[in-house]
């Protein structure tokens, strides 16, 4: 019986150490991978929403008028349905609407493109077959294609977690593949999150996890990895942005107890600075000279930096999954619990909050100084980014739930949203807009 325990006991230790397994990164320079950056390749894509927060990578859409009011059938241009799950938000180019999705019961990974002037679906390309992480290893909200896609007007660039590894994969504007690249193990805890982001000639990709975190740079071309750099063995989960702070871009990420800042050329550290959470969601945003960052797990905090990293200002306040904005002179920010705040962006004082009703992950958009942000039971609130006060526009529904973030483009909305039918979920993409805004941009 002793013999009997002391075996479990063993396996025991040796499962516990299956699930913290860490993997040395493989550090990569630019001057060993010989891949540098094209200062020259940086197309314009201001209009449309070519991936994460869109085209400025900060939830802004400008130069175009949203509508405010819709229903299930209101100011609904179309809507189409998507098989499986997943939180990948839309991204428009062109004449197309692109999603990540994916098949659990099949495990397939899966990206889809649709015909943004009807919805109907242009293509399907399956990614990945198999190599799923086990139920242990995703959160229960969570799916296997949590990240958002990436357009570059040429190419198409997905990040899936499979087979513990992150895979890239370039695809072109048909859905045919172009390249694969692995960039590294992935020991997940709750599955992986991060959208890829578009550099001049370089996709950048983090991925944050507890074997070893790294963050990637590939040769948007040749999927050829440009530099790698190590982060710190720590599950965190927050998409990098790249922006132009204290005149010089950089790449800059939330997580692992700090904001950290790089050089996006090369991945040479700037500075990091300790503040926030182990673990971060929501994506930073900046203004011309300072940064802005939330988080998380297991501590709370909301910062404002210098744009060189010195803490200005610090609010006991957690912005989790969704990302923030800024608006002028003021940060606005949802929490998960469905609390809208917004700050002083020059000293961190709470100007308001107000409670909106249920439960966030998804992140706001900014449109001619309206917040749009959906909750998980499929409202969407529409209210005005000022600093004396809240004022609500509209509550609009539609379906049962939203975990995406919206995509806006020529005066119309792209929502990922769930509906219920007999006790069946099923994923639709709609569009929203007024009945004259069906004309799309060459």
């Amino acid at each position: 019986m002793v013999a009997f325990h002391h075996r479990w006991f063993l396996l025991g230790i040796l499962l516990l150490a299956g699930c913290t397994k860490t993997t040395p990164v493989d550090e990569i320079s630019v001057q060993a991978s010989g891949v540098s950056l094209n200062d020259a390749v940086a197309p314009d894509l201001s209009d449309g929403w070519p991936g994460w927060r869109g085209p400025q990578q900060n939830g802004h859409a400008v130069g175009q008028e949203l509508p405010t009011e819709w229903s299930e059938t209101e100011n609904v241009l179309w809507r189409t349905k998507v098989p499986g799950r997943g939180h990948s938000s839309p991204v428009v180019v062109n004449d197309l609407v692109l999603l990540a999705t994916a098949d659990d019961q099949n495990q397939k990974q899966t990206v889809m493109a649709f015909d943004r002037k009807d919805g109907s679906q242009r293509w399907e390309t399956v990614v990945h077959e198999g190599g799923f992480p086990s139920s242990g290893e995703l959160h229960k909200k969570g799916t296997n294609a949590n990240g958002t896609l990436l357009c570059d007007g040429e190419h198409i660039y997905a990040a899936f977690l499979n087979s513990g590894k992150i895979i890239a994969t370039a695809f072109d504007l048909d859905g045919k593949q172009l390249w694969q690249q692995e960039l590294g193990a992935f020991n997940s805890k709750f599955g992986y999150a991060p959208s890829p982001l578009l550099y001049k000639s370089f996709v950048i990709i983090a991925a944050d996890n507890r074997g070893g975190g790294y963050i990637a740079a590939l040769d948007r071309d040749s999927g050829k990895i440009a530099w790698r750099i190590s982060r710190p063995a720590v599950s965190t989960y927050s998409s990098p942005l790249v922006a132009e702070v204290g005149g010089r871009d950089q790449l800059l990420i939330s997580g692992c107890d700090q904001v950290a800042s790089y050089d996006p050329a090369t991945g040479k550290k700037n500075w990091s600075t300790p503040c926030l959470a182990e673990a971060t969601c929501g994506t930073i945003v900046t203004t011309d000279d300072k940064i802005f960052a939330s988080g998380g797990y297991p501590k709370r905090q909301t910062v404002g930096l210098s744009a060189d990293g010195k803490l200005l200002w610090s609010d006991k306040t957690k912005i989790y999954e969704p990302s923030m904005l800024v608006e002028g002179e003021q940060l606005y920010g949802i929490t998960d619990d469905g609390i809208a705040y917004c700050w002083s962006t020059e000293t961190g004082d709470v100007l308001w909050k107000q409670r909106l009703r249920g439960s966030f992950s998804g992140s706001p958009i900014l449109c001619n100084e309206l917040i749009y942000i959906s909750n998980l039971s499929g409202e969407t609130f529409v209210f005005k980014a000022k600093p004396d006060g809240y004022e609500e526009v509209s509550v609009n529904q539609l379906g049962a739930d939203c975990y995406a973030s919206p995509a806006a483009v020529d005066g119309q909305l792209f929502l990922r949203v769930g509906t219920q039918s007999g006790g069946q979920r099923q994923e639709e993409l709609v569009c929203i807009g007024k009945p004259d805004t069906t004309k799309v941009s060459e």
